[in-house]
């Protein structure tokens, strides 16, 4: 060690032979309690002169050296669950012997379909029931499709990308009769007042958010644990699902097998059943994260159907430099915009919304809604502005 570093370490931690010999005895005694790294600081210690350095210093270094790898230790950090042993967690039988590579292959395929969660809900598995296009097949994909958000074999669906279809053909006879058993006769007016009072303030504990994504896969979750200690449940819904109430309804009913018993503007009340059991309730596997959206054809194109180039510039243009039809806000109740640009249709050719804030993605959002809802043709998105055109008559 060079004569520098030695000045430091004794005027550092106090000089003195024989202070430095006790606190090395001192020392050697702490490493007698600390058996598991005995074989690590042996070596270390057996090849230097320990009367030299004080046990500060030998404490960091022991410090140092207990953080590096061993090949006991395949489990370190501490808080490991269990030391490791090779010949543990060998599967054996029964009668103590070890299982050949075939068996073990065996058992190890069935513990995975333990693991596997086998749900028989009659629909196809996706992200949103609500806000997708069935008859539009996407062009790309942003990740694989072995790729599944349920996660590596949680469930015996294959993902194809979009959803996860069912593998069983559904009997819809069968269906029926069971989703009328757990709802049961139908409420009388006394009964749906008591429970609209009860729970459609703003201060029921027993609601649901449904933001843009709409009637999401693990929101069926959220339905039935809340079922599980009430009758009914407050729903509000915000964002571009509620360009089209009428389908949101549609898909809770289809996918819960509630009924609706209250509808507001924005707000719905799902009643779960006279019959519903929270002990029979389904098996939903939830997804563990969320899939990226896959690519679709573009929304817009350069030149409208039944227009030239020349003719669509021109009508983009009017559209810009006319006035705003309504202003939309982020996350806002949009009820009653369809039909207040079927109105406008009426009189004007094209129409704009100012949708400042709202945000580029659901700007597409509420076009492709538009355009399937009213109808019409959107020709340009820019600026966060949706310019809408209401097509020919042989269109319509």
């Amino acid at each position: 060690m060079p004569r520098g570093a030695r000045v430091f370490l004794i005027s550092r931690f106090g000089g003195g032979k024989r202070g430095v010999v006790a606190e090395a005895d001192s020392l050697s005694a702490m490493l007698k309690l600390l058996s598991w790294r005995r074989s690590i600081l042996q070596p270390q210690l057996s090849n230097t002169n320990i009367t030299h350095f004080p046990s500060s210093f030998y404490l960091i270094i022991s410090r140092f050296i207990s953080h590096c790898p061993h090949e006991e230790d395949l489990y370190d950090p501490q808080f490991s669950p269990t030391n490791f042993n090779k010949n543990k967690n060998k599967p054996k039988n029964t009668q103590g012997r070890k299982l050949s590579k075939k068996d073990t292959k065996q058992l190890t395929e069935n513990n995975a379909n333990n693991f596997t969660v086998k749900a028989d809900l009659p629909f196809d598995f996706m992200y949103s029931y609500s806000e997708n296009s069935p008859g539009v097949e996407p062009i790309g994909f942003r990740e694989p499709a072995r790729f599944s958000p349920f996660g590596p074999g949680r469930i015996e669906r294959k993902w194809t990308g979009t959803c996860a279809p069912a593998q069983v053909k559904v009997d819809l006879d069968k269906l029926d009769e069971e989703r009328k058993r757990v709802l049961g006769e139908p409420l009388s007016e006394e009964e749906i007042v008591e429970l609209v009072e009860k729970y459609r303030h703003s201060d029921c504990s027993r609601q649901i958010n449904l933001g843009k994504g709409g009637v999401t896969h693990n929101t069926l979750e959220d339905f039935h644990n809340h079922w599980k200690r009430a009758e009914a449940v407050r729903i509000k819904c915000l964002g571009v699902p509620t360009l089209d109430m009428d389908n949101i309804c549609y898909h809770l009913e289809d996918k819960t097998g509630g009924i609706i018993i209250y509808r507001n503007i924005n707000i719905l009340l799902l009643f779960r059943g006279r019959n519903y059991d929270p002990k029979n309730r389904p098996v939903i596997p939830l997804m563990l994260w969320k899939p990226y959206a896959p690519i679709y054809p573009k929304l817009v194109k350069n030149v409208a159907d039944g227009l030239p180039f020349e003719e669509t510039k021109e009508m983009r243009n009017k559209g810009l430099n006319s006035p705003p039809l309504m202003k939309l806000t982020r996350n806002g109740v949009y009820v009653n915009v369809v039909e207040r640009v079927r109105t406008a249709f009426e009189t004007e050719e094209v129409v704009r919304l100012d949708c400042t804030h709202v945000g580029t993605s659901d700007c597409k959002k509420i076009g492709v809604k538009l355009r399937d809802l009213v109808p019409c043709v959107p020709i340009l998105f820019k600026d966060e502005q949706i310019i809408l055109w209401k097509g020919k008559k042989d269109q319509e």
